[in-house]
């Protein structure tokens, strides 16, 4: 079947036509950036960003049905991103679903953007041969899964025993990690998408070589080491606002590390091993204890090369019988494609009648802005 997917929760304006059946074929995939308007101030502005996806929105759409070599009427599906997200931002990718939904007269279904961060693992995959715990056939994605999601707004460990069921097993307390990549690089100075900026220091900062005297403030940060928050909890929750603090408070008492360049690296790196260290350690801690044939790996800070590399080695050590599966990067990003990926799945387990009734969701499909998980 081929599905149109349509990704506004945020700040890309996204469309993304897949081929679904044996495996997710990826037909087009546009993306269409406000990274350089949001840049100068620092992070996303959800009233700029609604009226971006007004002008890009229909433009985006048709690149994807262009790309893709199909006409709408070849379509079986609309799937949308309906949250959660900015709510300014998710109303112009929801109305946009329905309006054409209501014009080309297609099935809709509003899909939860971490739910399209966890199906973008399945891209490619060979469908047929995910199974559930019933199955005894062996493949690289096999239930019971557990799944780290990693983003600016979500911080959370999924375990699901079968498609589409959701146990929520330990989540942040405060701000998510992809929020804390970007709350440090404002305080470093490093720049917007804070994610990536930090992550391009903390390669030059993770071999400083440790030398000088105890008085010479360019390598004052030698002994500093950021607390690993909640590691030794007896929960998988997490929590990254004391280490972002921790950061500030760094910056505030050597004052002079935002002058030089190897300080701000090497503070950048052991910010970001603190976040990898505790991702990894309550994902173990986790795995150990639902016993998963399969970890995940998703969301938008799943496109950072230490938690790809380092998590990998650890299941592999620590859990060496336990698939690791992780998004190819572009699809570790907001994308349409993830969306119209979930969208198969869910339509996939739907009844004829739950079928017929998503005819009428150009009226009825509701945007919220917390939408949970379920």
């Amino acid at each position: 079947m081929l599905i149109l997917g349509l990704e506004t929760s945020c700040d890309e304006t996204a469309a993304a036509v897949v081929r679904a059946g044996k495996k997710i074929e990826i037909l087009s995939n546009v993306v269409s950036s406000q990274i350089e308007l949001h840049a100068q101030w620092g992070g996303v502005v959800p009233n700029l960003a609604a009226r971006e996806h007004v002008k890009n929105i229909l433009p985006v759409i048709s690149a994807a049905l262009e790309q893709a070599k199909i006409t709408p009427a070849d379509l079986d599906l609309i799937a949308v991103t309906n949250g959660p997200g900015l709510i300014p931002a998710l109303l112009i990718g929801t109305n946009a679903a329905k309006t054409l939904a209501y014009l080309w007269q297609k099935p809709l279904l509003g899909i939860h953007h971490v739910e399209g961060h966890i199906y973008a693992n399945f891209i490619k995959d060979e469908i047929s041969k995910v199974k559930s715990l019933k199955s005894k056939a062996k493949s690289d994605i096999q239930f019971p899964i557990l799944c780290l999601v990693v983003s600016g707004g979500h911080t959370q460990l999924v375990f699901m025993k079968s498609h589409l069921h959701y146990e929520i097993i330990g989540q942040t307390m405060d701000d998510a990690a992809g929020e804390a990549f970007d709350k440090v690089a404002r305080i470093l100075n490093l720049g917007y998408p804070g994610g990536p900026a930090v992550a391009a220091a903390a390669k030059c900062g993770s071999r400083i070589v440790d030398r000088g005297s105890k008085n010479d403030t360019r390598y004052a940060l030698r002994d500093m080491r950021l607390p690993r928050p909640m590691l030794n909890s007896k929960n998988f929750n997490f929590s990254f606002s004391g280490l972002k603090t921790a950061v500030l408070y760094t910056v505030k008492k050597n004052p002079k590390i935002l002058q030089d360049e190897k300080l701000i690296a090497q503070l950048s790196a052991e910010f970001q091993q603190a976040v990898v260290d505790v991702l990894i350690h309550k994902t173990l801690a986790a795995a150990q204890k639902y016993a998963p044939k399969t970890i995940l790996l998703a969301g938008g800070v799943s496109a950072n090369e230490e938690l790809r590399k380092q998590l990998g080695t650890a299941i592999k050590k620590t859990l060496p019988q336990t698939q690791y599966q992780l998004p190819e990067t572009k699809y570790s990003i907001d994308n349409a494609a993830m969306i119209a990926s979930a969208g198969f799945f869910r339509w996939k387990i739907m009844s004829d009648a739950q079928r017929k009734l998503t005819l009428k969701n150009w009226r009825n499909l509701k945007t919220e802005a917390n939408l949970k998980l379920k």
